[in-house]
């Protein structure tokens, strides 16, 4: 009996150790049923842990008797906790499903730019999305505008272009703001006349993401997105309620009140942006021009969705925004000089815009579905001794025929998109007044052609009732090498409209500007294209490591230039040329617990060739650092440390701009129905003014050069958000 016990014995000790002192399991993905390789498990409090392979297995070993937590965790899911007591009866692996964390927002989230209803990771386009605590972080910093927003991101740079009415453009890998289309929703708003001020003139509360395609992307929504475009996607009504209020005030004494309401009721929901923005005159240099003008904005936009059925949809929606901006001489706008004396720039702005949106399925495969917007603009720019004004009508109309199956998506349409502008003349007889006319179609296909491999092809031909026909065609492709690292190519051509309504002729408020000759002058047309590598891995149960590449080029025939001629007059003339971009743009975030580091790096090599002659294009940063530290404890503390690097900058004078760093400083503090943010945006006073001129001659008839840096120095703003 003893010879027996002794082995017994030892067979049962043996397996305490090898099986019930192990844990064995399967990670896998809640959604897709697949193994998470990678994913990690470890023991509470100890340095225990293990990683998964390709099948999603993963085992612990020499794990002590008593009852413990083990954790399972990937990038990018949630954390699971089990608990368990060792010794362990079960020796068979265990099942783990983990699902996508809020971290992983951008890889869910739809992508509406491309037309195709495909997540971000699936895209073969290279999209970059500003979406959820990112976009409401950002709202903090500048609540009126959705400027910052912008020029925060790699390789996107707002462009000041009056020294006095703070007005801005966009200007994507370096190329100007006349070759980026910005849309709202699908719908090309902002575009020639309708283009100035935008930038200044759009709140980000009621927006639900910002999708930013960089290179040409004409194939997609017609000419004008030589550089890029940019699609503001508004929120939309959910079962939930959303009602929420934004207060701002500023250092500069400046307010921003805004609301947001948004429901659903059964078949029909809505949502109401309404907001106030105003400014004071501030001049922090003392030279006695505004370096942020007086201005008065109202904003409302309603918008309306009923669902008749589960195959039919409709919205309807109006947008309008009023402003009175006045800048320039900060005695004479407060009232303490007469205007006979004085330089100011006066903006007067009535934007008014309709958009209509009808959807309907015809079956489980196939979708139909019509858009339509009309948008009216009327602005005037007076300075001492001219004014400029006109109305702007242009409408946009578009019937797409969608078919998704499986493995492969196609998608034809025809839009039809008009512009007219109508100068005021007050006796000028070379008034800038056109009337375009565009039609176009447009088919794409994306081809899911193996489970790593995506192709994205698409061709637009556009006839313009000026400038002739356009054949555009587009090609993507989108390779998953591995679940950490993927690569995207991609490129295109272009075509941009020529109209008087560019960053240079804004700059002189467009006086002596001469209509644009369609006889002599042709459409700037480009071919570009990108290289991406995505590389995402975690480092530990703690931390994670991406890192984005992007090698992009771009290159425009026979731009338009605007040259001063010997009368005093200002002509478009399209020299032989070329201006082309080209570069690198890269992206690492470095996150640990609740600390993210994000560092973002642009070179950009932006020349012109004209008749021979070779230069770099001005005002335009060729080294750019982008650095942000954020903490963030979920849903009860943000905050954010910010450091931008520009490197010097050459100037239209010949003149070379310095470089120069940015710092801000954000804190938000969150409860169940409200928050309080401060916001310390440039806390190194850096300012143009304290290294260069912004003008010369006298104060009363300046001659202004350049802005290349900021000329509001440092400026603090804060307030309080609710949500009911």
């Amino acid at each position: 009996m003893k010879h027996l016990l002794l082995p017994c014995m030892a067979i049962l000790y043996t397996s305490l150790i090898f099986g019930q002192h192990t844990l064995e399991a399967i990670i896998k993905d809640q959604e897709r049923n697949e193994p998470l390789i990678h994913a990690i498990a470890y023991l509470q409090g100890t340095t225990i842990n293990s990683s998964a392979n390709q099948d999603g297995y993963i085992q612990l070993s020499d794990i002590p008797d008593g009852t413990h937590v083990i954790i399972f965790s990937h990038v990018g899911y949630k954390e699971e906790k089990r608990v368990y007591e060792f010794p362990r009866s079960q020796s068979a692996p265990i099942e783990i499903v983990l699902s996508k964390s809020d971290d992983e927002a951008l890889e869910e989230v739809m992508i509406t730019s491309t037309r195709s209803r495909r997540t971000i990771y699936n895209t073969p386009t290279r999209i970059e999305a500003i979406s959820g605590e990112e976009l409401e972080e950002k709202g903090n910093m500048k609540p009126g505008d959705i400027r910052m927003m912008l020029n925060e991101s790699t390789g996107i740079q707002t462009q000041q272009t009056s020294a006095t009415s703070y007005n801005s453009s966009i200007r994507i890998q370096g190329l100007d703001g006349k070759y980026t289309q910005i849309l709202r929703d699908g719908f090309p708003l902002y575009a020639g006349f309708s283009g100035g001020l935008s930038l200044m003139q759009i709140a980000p509360l009621d927006l639900k993401q910002v999708e930013v395609i960089k290179g040409a992307s004409s194939t997609l929504y017609g000419g004008g997105a030589i550089a890029g475009l940019v699609n503001l996607v508004s929120k939309t009504p959910k079962e939930q309620r959303e009602l929420s209020f934004m207060l701002n005030g500023t250092s500069a004494l400046g307010l921003d009140a805004s609301g947001f309401y948004s429901q659903k009721f059964g078949q029909i929901g809505a949502t109401v942006f309404a907001s106030y923005n105003t400014g004071t005159p501030y001049d922090p240099a003392n030279i006695g021009l505004t370096a942020i003008p007086k201005f008065n904005r109202f904003t409302l936009n309603p918008k309306l969705y009923v669902d008749f059925n589960k195959k039919t949809s409709l919205m309807l929606g109006f947008s309008s925004v009023v402003e009175d901006r006045i800048g320039g001489d900060i005695e004479y706008i407060e009232g303490n000089r007469d205007a006979a004396d004085a330089f100011f720039e006066k903006n007067n702005t009535y934007r008014f815009s309709t958009q209509l949106g009808f959807r309907y399925q015809l079956n489980e495969v196939a979708t139909v579905s019509l858009k339509n917007s009309i948008s009216y603009y009327d602005r005037s720019i007076e300075i001492p001794d001219f004014k400029f004004s006109g109305v702007q009508f242009s409408s946009f109309s578009e019937a797409t025929f969608t078919r998704q199956k499986e493995k492969t998506e196609w998608i034809l349409g025809l839009n039809l998109w008009t512009d007219t502008f109508n100068q005021d003349p007050l006796g000028l007889t070379d008034i800038v007044d056109y009337r375009h006319i565009t039609s176009g179609v447009f088919i794409q296909n994306t081809w899911d052609i193996t489970e790593k491999l995506v192709l994205e092809t698409g061709l637009r031909t556009d006839y313009q009732n000026e400038y002739g026909f356009f054949a555009l065609p587009r090609l993507s492709a989108l390779l998953k090498i591995t679940p950490k690292l993927a690569l995207r190519l991609g490129g295109g051509l272009g075509y941009k409209t020529p109209t008087v309504f560019t960053e240079d002729a804004e700059r002189i408020q467009f006086q002596n500007v001469l209509p644009i000759d369609s006889d002599s002058i042709q459409a700037e047309e480009s071919i570009g294209g990108n290289f991406d590598i995505n590389y995402k891995t975690p480092l530990s149960d703690q931390m994670s490591f991406s890192i984005n590449t992007l090698f992009f080029y771009t290159a425009i025939e026979d731009p338009l230039l605007l040259t001063r001629l010997e009368n005093g007059f200002y002509e478009f003339q399209q020299p032989n040329g070329t201006f082309d971009t080209k570069g690198v743009e890269t992206n690492i975030k470095l996150s640990y617990g609740d600390l993210a580091l994000f560092i973002g790096h642009t070179l950009a090599d932006v020349h012109q060739r004209i008749n021979g002659i070779n230069s770099e294009f001005p005002l335009v940063s060729k080294h750019r650092l982008n650095n942000v530290l954020m903490y963030e404890v979920e849903e009860s503390l943000k905050m954010g440390l910010e450091a931008y690097y520009f490197s010097p900058q050459k100037l239209n004078d010949g003149a070379i701009g310095r470089d120069y760093w940015l710092f801000g400083f954000m804190v938000e503090k969150i409860w169940d129905t409200f928050s309080i943010f401060i916001n310390f945006e440039n806390f190194g006073d850096t300012r143009q003014t304290k290294f260069d001129t912004i003008f010369t001659g006298p104060i009363t008839a300046p001659e202004f050069r350049d802005i290349y840096a900021p000329v509001d120095g440092f400026v603090v703003n804060g307030g309080l958000k609710i949500r009911l």
